[in-house]
């Protein structure tokens, strides 16, 4: 898994594009990013497919904030991202959320 930032010149937003590779992620079909920049909706952002296995995102987020997330693989199984830059508890259940910061 992997979260590349690029920062605009002339804008205070910043790229960032979510992307797993096949093997972080046996047998899904979909992928969705679902975090606060879509108020955790789990169809708003669907990861691309590509013929390598890959999947990827690109979401444009404002700087200087912080937005919790998780993968969720064909609407049922919640991943984190493990080279996220921090981890959160998540109020909802035994688990934690994945933190990008911008």
């Amino acid at each position: 898994m992997s979260i590349i930032k690029v920062y605009l010149k002339t804008k205070p937003i910043c790229k960032v594009t979510f992307s797993i590779p096949k093997e972080n992620h046996p047998g899904a079909r979909t992928i969705n990013v679902v975090g606060e920049f879509n108020n955790w909706s789990p169809k708003a952002t669907p990861m691309i497919a590509y013929k390598n296995g890959s999947f990827a995102a690109t979401i444009d987020l404002s700087v200087n904030n912080q937005y919790q997330f998780r993968y969720l693989l064909d609407g049922i199984d919640w991943k984190n991202d493990w080279e996220a830059d921090n981890y959160v508890h998540c109020p909802y259940g035994n688990c934690h959320n994945s933190v990008v910061a911008i």
